[in-house]
């Protein structure tokens, strides 16, 4: 059965990456240009779509590789 539009196993390990850095949830959004909320959502893995350059700018700012960012469970 294929799964529903809602469920992926794709996993964003934005808190971790924020905590490693000592860097916030707002710093960030100020960094990359986004809000808190929508930062929120992909945090809390209920994104359903990034843009590649909102991708890119977080990826800078938290000087990390999208493969850190976002793993596939299994």
């Amino acid at each position: 059965m294929p799964p529903r539009e809602d469920e992926h196993r794709v996993h964003c390990r934005l808190d971790e990456l924020l905590a490693e850095r000592g860097m916030t949830l707002t710093r960030l959004a100020e960094l990359v240009g986004v809000t808190v909320v929508n930062l929120s959502v992909l945090k809390n893995d209920r994104a359903k779509a990034i843009r590649f350059t909102t991708l890119t700018a977080i990826c800078d700012a938290l000087d990390c590789e999208v493969g850190e960012l976002l793993v596939v469970t299994e």
